[in-house]
C-alpha cells in the first residue's frame, strides 16, 4: 500500500484547508462570536441587483433598518445577539418573499440568501455555546426593525428590506 501515507496526506490537507476561510471571505466579530463569510459575493451580488430592488420600493418615506434605531449604535457586547437576530429575519421573513419576475436578479437573491442561511447557522452555534443575551437597548431596536417591517404589506417589506441590506453589511464590516 505504497499510495496510503500520500492519499492520507492529501486527506488531511484537503480537510485542513476546508475548515480555513477561503481567500474572499472575512472573519467578523460579533460579541464573543466570531463568523466567517464572503463579503465581496454577497456585495457583488447586492450591487448587481440593488437598483431594480429599490425601484420597486413603493415607501420612501419609511426606512426599516435606519435612523433612529441605527444598528450602527448597538453595543458591542450586543452584536452576537443583534447579529443573530437579524439574520434570522432576512431569512425567514424577508428572502422568502423577495421573488421578482427577473430570473438574474432571483438567482442572486438566492445566492445572497444562502450566504445568509449558512452565516446564520455558524452564529446560531456560537449564540448557543456563550449563551448570547440581548441587552435591553438591541432588543428595543430590534422590536422597532420588526414594527417597521410588519407596518407594511409582507412584499413591500421584504423588497425594502433588501433594498437596505448595505446598512446591514456596512454594519458587519464596522464590526470586524
Amino acid at each position: 500500500m505504497r499510495g496510503s501515507p500520500l492519499f492520507l496526506c492529501l486527506f488531511s490537507m484537503s480537510c485542513w484547508l476546508n475548515l480555513m476561510p477561503t481567500a474572499g471571505d472575512k472573519i467578523f466579530h460579533l460579541g464573543a462570536c466570531r463568523v466567517s463569510m464572503s463579503m465581496t459575493e454577497i456585495r457583488a451580488g447586492f450591487t448587481a441587483i440593488k437598483a431594480k430592488i429599490q425601484s420597486r420600493d413603493p415607501v420612501r418615506t419609511l426606512s426599516i433598518l435606519s435612523h433612529p434605531h441605527s444598528l450602527h449604535k448597538v453595543k458591542s457586547s450586543d452584536r452576537c445577539c443583534m447579529a443573530h437576530q437579524l439574520f434570522t429575519f432576512y431569512v425567514d421573513k424577508v428572502f422568502k418573499h423577495c421573488r421578482t419576475e427577473d430570473s438574474f436578479v432571483n438567482r442572486k437573491i438566492s445566492s445572497i440568501a444562502n450566504s445568509f442561511l449558512s452565516a446564520r447557522r455558524k452564529l446560531r452555534q456560537c449564540h448557543e455555546q456563550n449563551n448570547c443575551v440581548c441587552g435591553e437597548e438591541s432588543t428595543e431596536k430590534f422590536k422597532q426593525i420588526l414594527a417597521n417591517y410588519e407596518g407594511l404589506n409582507v412584499t413591500s417589506a421584504a423588497m425594502k428590506s433588501l433594498g437596505e441590506l448595505d446598512i446591514l453589511l456596512d454594519w458587519m464590516e464596522k464590526s470586524r
